[in-house]
């Protein structure tokens, strides 16, 4: 017995590195797959509501992917706005960062010297400009390029889920559970709290972005639709996703506007936006079924975020969620599940 559990310990050594090898390499797959997981769990009940209502399947897919298209079409059309208000604007804003840069430089030239400041300032000089800045975009065809592939890969993928020709309650019956009626009620379980956990995110995102661009605008921050779409999609890193929003734009508000109480009061709205919307209501519409601890989300964040980058930042706590209700199955990793917990 001891060297059958010995074994089985050096096959799970070996096993894993492999597995984190092959989610990294074949990252282009799996980040479509995952990722076009969670977005059919969030239309599955539209698809059995549909189903009631004597709709085909065929036709009630289609309406899924005329849903999806539109809401790429609105976020599509609000990167464009944004994008033509940044254009579009004088170069007022690169002239106050210019001037606002040198005058930190020379309030420490007596510790750094003169040369260095001169060096820095030239450095800044040429970067500042807007030609630079565009042209430092990279190339942005191939950017394009592979965000597309990601896009209609994900869409094939939602398209599978929903046909259930990828079916995650058979796949659970099949390799982790062997029970039928477990099966069952994990899947449903596993729907009910994804769907709760992505509902709740899109909310509180799209009120945060909602927020922060009325901010900027009323404390007359330029690119205000620029800054709340920003904060909207970077809301959905946990936790890191809230600090970056208000450090960065704390930063350009500090370039905009005069160093006075004005400025306090939007760092302290952009900051209580984020207080109020991540820290108090998210918790409380979330519930006791998402009680996970700091440190695994950090380490949640870490891990898939070195596996998978940006997307993967974004789906470490749904699946996190996903791997804390599979532990909660099995005896043996109970214990998991519990320090996973909050």
């Amino acid at each position: 017995m001891d060297k059958l559990r010995t074994t089985n310990y050096l096959l799970l050594i070996i096993v894993i590195p492999i597995v984190f090898y092959l989610l990294k390499t074949l990252s282009f797959i799996f980040v479509p797959l995952v990722f076009s997981m969670f977005i059919a769990l969030l239309f599955l009940p539209l698809m059995r509501f549909l189903k009631r209502r004597g709709v085909h399947k065929i036709i009630s897919i289609c309406i899924v992917l005329l849903i999806i298209i539109l809401g790429t079409k609105l976020g599509i059309e609000l990167v464009k706005l944004s994008s033509k208000q940044i254009m579009e604007s004088d170069s007022s804003f690169l002239l106050k960062a210019q001037t606002k840069v040198n005058d930190l430089v020379y309030e420490v030239e007596s510790v750094f010297g003169t040369d260095a400041i001169k060096k820095d300032n030239a450095k800044l000089s040429r970067f500042l400009n807007k030609e630079a800045i565009f042209k430092n975009f990279g190339n942005t065809l191939s950017v394009v390029s592979k965000a597309l592939t990601a896009l209609l890969m994900t869409v094939f993928f939602v398209v599978l889920w929903l046909a259930e020709s990828i079916n995650i309650e058979n796949l659970l019956n099949k390799t982790l559970l062997k029970k039928r009626h477990q099966s069952i009620k994990t899947f449903i379980k596993i729907e009910n709290d994804l769907i709760k956990f992505i509902k709740v995110k899109v909310l509180v995102s799209f009120l945060t972005g909602v927020f922060t661009g009325l901010a900027c605008y009323f404390f007359d921050v330029s690119f205000p639709i620029f800054w709340g779409l920003f904060a909207f999609l970077i809301n959905f890193v946990q936790m890191v996703g809230s600090f970056i929003t208000v450090i960065l734009l704390s930063i350009f508000a500090f370039v905009e506007l005069e160093a006075s109480s004005t400025l306090l009061f939007f760092i302290i709205a952009i900051a209580g936006t984020q207080v109020l919307y991540g820290s108090i209501l998210e918790p409380v519409f979330m519930g006791k079924s998402f009680s996970i601890n700091v440190i695994t989300v950090l380490v949640s964040l870490m891990f898939w975020g070195f596996i998978w980058g940006v997307p993967g930042l974004i789906m470490a706590i749904p699946i996190t969620v996903f791997l804390k209700i599979i532990f909660e199955q099995f005896s043996s990793t109970r214990e998991i599940a519990k320090l996973i917990s909050a």
